[in-house]
């Protein structure tokens, strides 16, 4: 059901791009957004995993990795991923403080998962293995490709609705719509195009927080590390994401929580309703559901970095220097 409705809403966006092709330039302008737009998701297809892993600052790990946290990291998430029938994704860590976790690449053989330093070191192993199992979820249900091209058809419709703000003007009586179908456009199009794109990811989350509960064997784990991470991330800043907020909707959690106009509308379901699923989901799992600890005393201020010797080091960090994480 929710690939159909995934199906569905693709659909919808498409048909907005290409009313907004039709309402700039007729037939001949609709072709020519398409062209436009089949050449970015192609150029999307085969790079966009790298463009997000550049853009944060990724780095990858494996079992040699100097720090234990680490090492333990990449020791369960490759253990699930082999549990789970599926490739060996690369892994990576992202040197940012706010607790974050997300995966990216267009098929499960050409996969990554990135787990923020942060993540490492304030959640507990089994926090991190279901948040790990969702990401590794997303990738196996091949969502990753789905929310790159979601992503890019709805940027495409932005940059059309600026094109007819600054081009779509004048007398011209052919145009469809005229000049007051070109302004309702301007306004109506990017916010019909962001609704879609919310809706694909918010049905995304829930099916990734689904089968990574059944990867991980353990819905309480993520339920607790989901209102983890929305707490600190409320507190934490995110730069790099702040600064490019259509990569937010790759995260576990909105990374942009409390920042501005960008979080309006949110690409993420509300962490209540998804916590709620994952309890009724432990419940049919035979588990008893585990209410977390409250964290906001715990969580570093937003406005003061946290010690160096908490981090998870780099591969370039002497393990001998830095304090290891809770479980490390």
């Amino acid at each position: 059901m929710n690939h159909l409705k995934t199906f569905a809403l693709l659909a919808a966006l498409t048909a907005i791009f290409m009313g907004i092709g039709y309402m700039i330039g007729g037939a001949t302008g609709m072709l020519i957004a398409l062209v436009v737009a089949g050449g970015m998701n192609v150029f999307s297809y085969w790079n966009a995993d790298k463009i997000v892993l550049r853009m944060y600052r990724a780095q990858p790990v494996d079992e040699s990795h100097p720090n234990a946290v680490v090492r333990t990291y990449v020791a369960d998430t490759l253990q699930m991923a082999r549990d789970a029938g599926m490739p060996r994704p690369m892994i990576a860590i992202i040197p940012n403080d706010q607790p974050n976790a997300f995966a990216t690449g267009r098929n499960p053989e050409n996969a990554a998962v990135c787990a923020t330093t942060g993540l490492l070191d304030m959640l507990t192993r089994e926090e991190i293995r279901g948040v790990m199992a969702h990401e590794l979820a997303h990738v196996k249900n091949r969502d990753t490709l789905t929310m790159t091209v979601t992503a890019t058809i709805a940027g495409a419709i932005a940059a059309l609705a600026n094109f007819a703000l600054f081009f779509g003007g004048g007398d011209d009586r052919e145009r469809p719509g005229g000049i007051i179908g070109t302004l309702a456009l301007m306004i109506l199009a990017p916010m019909a195009a962001g609704l879609v794109q919310m809706a694909i990811s918010r049905a995304r989350e829930y099916e990734a927080d689904r089968v990574g509960a059944e990867i991980a064997q353990d819905p309480n784990a993520l339920a607790s590390a989901l209102q983890k991470i929305e707490a600190y991330a409320k507190r934490i800043h995110n730069p790099t994401a702040e600064r490019n907020p259509a990569s937010g909707q790759l995260f576990i959690i909105n990374p942009l929580a409390g920042k501005g106009a960008d979080n309006l509308f949110s690409t993420h379901p509300a962490t209540g309703n998804r916590v709620r699923a994952l309890t009724e989901l432990a419940m049919k799992m035979g588990r008893t559901p585990v209410r977390p600890a409250p964290v906001m005393e715990a969580a570093p201020p937003a406005t003061q970095p946290r010690p160096a010797s908490t981090a998870v080091p780099t591969s370039d960090t002497p393990a001998s220097t830095v304090k290891r994480g809770p479980w490390g």
